[in-house]
């Protein structure tokens, strides 16, 4: 029981001055900002005024200095404060950059080719259109866009591309209705698409049906086989756009054999 004592005895003999030097020396904690007490008066309405004014006596600067890295250009705030003319055209590239702000703006956007498949029971046709353009932007018209062609037959407007159907492949009668004669147009249109180059032009294609005969089963076997195999991954959308009667006027008289 002497020890504490005698140690109690000792600390009340240090006078205060040695013993403020005997004592570990205050933690400081880094601040990046000043710090503001109770007492100084200041509020948040006033912190928020003193901010506001800093910006708008520099608005051409802005604070971005992380250690040696300094961003260079126009701050956010000037961008919007430009008083420019408005234009349309770049509402969606204004604070995007071109690569990406594009993707936004729809008029911007490339127009898809389409395939339409008319399927019926008695024939199929296949229409390979583009987007309406003059014939000298379409290298896939022969004889249009070489130097012999006169300006008016460059300035036509090309949007059907190839329009086949079962007799263009040797089919006659009856047996333009089957399956194996809509595999063939189906296999035979793939390949003038290549041949004639205009698979370099599609970037993207829709695909739609109409009617309910053999040939929409046997152009959708051909897009997924082997034949479809470089046109299939430039399928965006599938579509169909049969045309179902509700009602209206009365059909004719269905023919009875027999």
């Amino acid at each position: 029981m002497a020890a504490p004592s005698s140690s109690r005895t000792f600390a009340s003999a240090i006078c205060h001055s040695c013993r403020q030097r005997l004592l570990p020396p205050p933690r400081r904690f880094f601040r990046t900002s000043p710090t503001h007490h109770a007492a100084d008066g200041t509020t948040d309405r006033t912190a928020l005024g003193n901010l506001s004014s800093n910006i708008a006596r520099s608005p051409g600067r802005a604070n971005n200095s992380v250690g040696n890295y300094t961003k260079t250009g126009s701050s956010f705030l000037s961008v919007l404060d430009s008083k420019t003319e408005f234009n349309p055209d770049d509402e969606m590239n204004s604070l995007l950059t071109d690569s990406f702000g594009g993707n936004l703006n729809a008029a911007t956007a490339d127009k898809p080719h389409r395939l339409h498949v008319y399927a019926t029971k008695h024939n199929t046709h296949l229409t390979l259109v583009q987007p309406s353009r003059p014939a000298s932007q379409t290298p896939s018209s022969m004889g249009i866009t070489g130097t012999t062609a006169s300006a008016s037959d460059q300035k036509k407007i090309v949007d059907v591309l190839l329009s086949l159907s079962t007799g263009h492949v040797g089919f006659r009668k009856a047996g333009r209705g089957s399956y194996d004669a809509a595999y063939q147009l189906a296999a035979f249109t793939f390949k003038q698409i290549v041949e004639k180059g205009i698979l370099n032009e599609i970037k993207y294609m829709e695909v739609v049906f109409r009617g309910f005969g053999a040939g929409r089963e046997a152009v959708t076997k051909v897009l997924l086989g082997t034949e479809g195999r470089r046109l299939r991954g430039k399928i965006t959308k599938v579509g169909d756009a049969t045309r179902l009667k509700l009602g209206g006027s009365r059909s004719k008289k269905p023919r009875r054999l027999g």
